[in-house]
């Protein structure tokens, strides 16, 4: 039986004028100790240099009290999505981590782990893209073809990270704005949560709230996008068809 969904999506790992992941430490860390999290099983498929990565992640988080093991070094990366305490996976290129995901099997695995048996997972940037409907609304280049656009599925939106708001002095081209109401055009598209530098959503369950430091741009199929402010209950976002 679903003990419910524990779910943190970051836009972005890095805040100007901060270190890495530290704009989100309280919200973190209230997150994992709530849960009793001792160890986090990172993965690192955003970046190439997965040891590199993994070195930077361990060092924020064994800061802070945490264990990480990663899974490019385990010889069975299933069994250890099978027996992690949580999930971190971080930010690069979104194409790149889907096709890793897709690649080692473990699409499945994680979304089992997170809907059905309650392990928390934590994304940044790619690794909050992966976990909504697909990764159509991702701002990277596609510089690998994964098999499906669809990912994990952990939320019934998607998410478009980084989001930016329209500046006509600094830029006359295409929006972030447009480029969603296009994806709108498609048939039975999904809703699309901009999500602005420094903000993210916490999901528990079926309540979802917008946490952080910026407001955040919901678009919906057909209607005009709407502006909702930091601590507002996003909880409509897991029962929209």
């Amino acid at each position: 039986m679903s003990v419910g969904r524990r779910v943190l999506l970051l836009s972005n790992s890095t805040l100007h004028g901060a270190e890495y992941l530290q704009h989100a430490y309280e919200d973190i860390s209230k997150f994992l100790k709530e849960r009793g999290v001792s160890r986090i099983l990172f993965v690192p498929y955003a970046l190439k240099d997965h040891d590199g990565y993994t070195s930077k992640v361990k060092r924020v988080f064994e800061k802070w009290g945490y264990g990480v093991i990663s899974a490019h070094e385990e010889k069975d990366p299933v069994q250890a999505v099978k027996d992690a305490e949580a999930f971190f996976v971080g930010g690069g290129n979104t194409f790149q981590l889907l096709k890793a995901l897709y690649d080692g099997k473990l699409i499945e695995p994680i979304r089992k782990r997170v809907l059905e048996d309650g392990i928390p997972y934590i994304g940044s940037s790619a690794g909050s893209n992966v976990a909504t409907v697909s990764i159509c609304t991702t701002n990277d280049m596609p510089i690998v073809y994964p098999p499906s656009f669809a990912a994990l599925g952990l939320v019934p939106f998607n998410i478009n990270p980084h989001y930016l708001d329209s500046n006509p002095e600094k830029h006359m081209g295409e929006t972030r704005e447009e480029r969603i109401r296009q994806y709108h055009e498609i048939p039975d598209s999904p809703p699309v949560v901009g999500l602005r530098e420094g903000s993210l959503l916490l999901i528990e369950g079926d309540r979802i709230s917008l946490k952080g430091n910026q407001c955040a741009r919901i678009f919906m199929p057909g209607n005009d996008p709407k502006e909702y402010e930091t601590g507002s209950d996003l909880s409509f976002l897991l029962s929209v068809k």
